[in-house]
């Protein structure tokens, strides 16, 4: 039986598809891939490699998504002594009930050949003077099984490796600065292409078409629906706001991971913590410091103009301080200089992120703090210079030198554990239509994502979609055209949005604030007189996307991995299951129970 769902708050009604002009040229292709993050470029080659040509369709540049920003690593069985069940349990652990058990299995018996495959593409990640693979440990993992490249710049290394493999090969199409607007079906209701706007193209406002047998949706992630995230400025959910509209299923949207340790750069005004000159805890420097005396930690406010340094605007990207420098032993402390983890986890700093996060937000709410602190001064400087360069260089690019300063760090919005469902080989429920990464949902992380299970997934579903394609051989279709005029929402509805996601939808929610919340989104889609174009398509997404999460976590009545309800602190077994969402031909979201096998 379904648990009692109470009534929705009123949402806006939400577009079937964007208000567009008819397409003004069309190319031909056998897959498009829409993302070019290391879902879509790995999707991409190992399509090539199945005979297919391709055409990726990517935002702004092929680099430019989230993938060069993942820091910690790839997580994957490459010690003899760890286990693939291991790394099973400890996946299923942070997943609190919810993850897919087959998705699971797939995804760590596969990955080390995916991770083997990176290798003989270029990817050099960090070895021991023996050769070995280095291998360190993240939260929620209880075995070294992490690899990582350039220190702490692992997704850079990877983006580089597989956009220079990219172009190595002529039948791989790229089409850069391209928003994808909605899918293409044909009469069977099978995906047979995109509509998508290419900035340069025919008229300013103009929209083209790229027609083929399937479509991977590898868009990434939708952070930037929060004012604080460690999302690129381009993930706004395009993906599932696209899959919605195609009549795809979304599941477990409730579930949005907040890293614990984003960099706290200020809310008003960049902060730096230390008078100037005044040597802080470790003997800071001129450049600043934390400093913790007899009544613990003193914070010490300077003007931006002062600092030399500019605050993040909402909905800018957050420096992420990865979770391996914790793997390393780095601290949390409160404004006491208090470790406070070692009392609510048994792994202390290293519990599942959705621990760390909530008690981040709950000591920071107690002290009435707006951050809490990360203490690695006794890494020492090499390890920190050699092993954390971008870490390293973030800090002190706001003034704080994680050398002899503590450093300032609070929960922001990182990744979605849900997204559009698919089954074990990426397929949607529309026919012709995949998704990988982090715009689908493979079951894979339950309520909870386990660090660095996102690249390895990622790579493990990119080459199950091109295994199924290459067996099911899609034939063309011939895409029809669309119903309807479609709708747009004005630009100004931007930042109200993310400032209404946060208050209400973000690390603490309750029935009262997620309500609040659908109510300023209604208000927002009230405003429709936007005129088409990139800004109004991504406003429009942007709404889809909130509307949805809003939706699901309100719900959702209990506390659940990632998902934390103030009213309904506890986890039940009567919400062992998924919600699915989908809009009806009226653009209502609709919600359908799918309960654990």
């Amino acid at each position: 039986m379904p648990p009692a769902f109470e009534p929705l708050p009123h949402l806006p009604r939400l577009p079937r598809r964007l208000r567009a002009e008819a397409p003004s040229w069309t190319e031909t292709t056998d897959v498009c891939v829409i993302g070019s993050g290391v879902a879509g470029l790995t999707c991409a080659l190992n399509l090539r490699r199945a005979g297919f040509h391709v055409t990726v369709v990517t935002k702004v540049h092929i680099d430019d998504g989230s993938t060069r920003w993942a820091q910690g690593g790839v997580a994957a069985v490459l010690d003899p002594h760890d286990t693939p069940e291991a790394h099973a349990r400890d996946t299923l652990v942070a997943g609190v009930g919810l993850c897919d058990p087959a998705a699971v299995d797939v995804t760590v018996t596969e990955g080390p050949a995916r991770v083997s495959d990176l290798i003989h593409l270029g990817t050099e990640f960090d070895r021991d003077p023996d050769g070995s693979l280095q291998l360190t440990r993240e939260g929620g993992h209880r075995a070294r099984r992490i690899v990582h490249a350039g220190g702490d710049a692992t997704g850079a290394e990877i983006q580089r490796a597989l956009h220079a493999a990219v172009l190595r090969d002529p039948w791989i199409r790229i089409i850069e600065n391209a928003m994808v607007l909605d899918l293409l079906t044909d009469s069977r209701g099978h995906a047979a292409g995109v509509s998508l706007h290419v900035l340069g193209e025919g008229v300013e406002y103009g929209v083209g078409g790229v027609e083929a047998r399937a479509v991977v949706l590898a868009t990434g992630g939708l952070g930037q629906i929060f004012q604080s995230t460690t999302n690129p400025s381009v993930s706004i959910g395009d993906g599932v706001a696209l899959a919605l509209r195609a009549g795809a299923t979304v599941t477990d949207l409730e579930f949005v991971q907040f890293h614990p340790t984003s960099l706290y750069v200020g809310a008003a005004g960049a902060l730096r913590f230390g008078a100037p000159g005044t040597p802080g805890p470790g003997g800071g420097s001129e450049a600043g410091g934390s400093e913790l005396d007899s009544d613990g930690i003193r914070e010490v406010r300077q003007s931006g103009a002062a600092a030399g340094v500019t605050a993040a605007a909402g909905g800018d990207r957050q420096p992420l301080i990865t979770e391996a420098i914790r793997g390393e032993g780095a601290h949390l402390l409160d404004f006491s200089g208090d470790r406070f983890m070692t009392g609510v986890h048994d792994l202390a700093e290293l519990a599942p992120r959705d621990v760390v996060a909530k008690a981040i937000t709950a000591r920071m709410i107690a002290e009435g703090k707006p951050h809490m602190w990360l203490d690695a001064r006794h890494l020492g400087r090499r390890m920190l210079e050699e092993r954390f360069p971008t870490v390293t260089a973030s800090c002190r690019a706001i003034g704080v030198d994680p050398v002899a300063d503590l450093i300032p760090v609070a929960p922001a919005a990182h990744y979605s554990s849900g997204g559009v469902r698919t089954d074990l080989f990426g397929r949607t429920d529309v026919p012709g239509l995949y998704a990988a990464g982090e715009a689908a949902c493979t079951g894979l992380h339950g309520a909870n994502r386990l660090a660095s299970n996102s690249l390895v997934e990622a790579l493990v579903f990119a080459q199950r979609i091109a295994d199924d394609l290459a067996e099911r051989k899609p034939g063309p279709g011939v895409p029809e055209a669309p119903e309807g005029e479609g709708d747009v929402c004005s630009t100004t509805s931007r930042a109200p949005l993310q400032e209404a996601m946060t208050a209400g939808a973000g690390v603490l929610r309750s029935a009262a604030s997620l309500e609040a919340t659908a109510a300023s989104l209604t208000a927002l889609g009230d405003n429709v007189s936007g005129r088409p174009r990139p800004a109004t398509w991504e406003a429009t997404n942007l709404l889809t996307v909130a509307a949805a999460v809003t939706a699901a976590a309100h719900r959702r009545r209990e506390t659940r991995g990632s998902h934390w309800r103030e009213d309904h602190p506890d986890a039940s077994d009567a919400w062992l299951g998924h919600l699915r969402l989908s809009i009806s031909s009226d653009g209502e979201l609709e919600t359908t129970w799918e309960p654990t096998a």
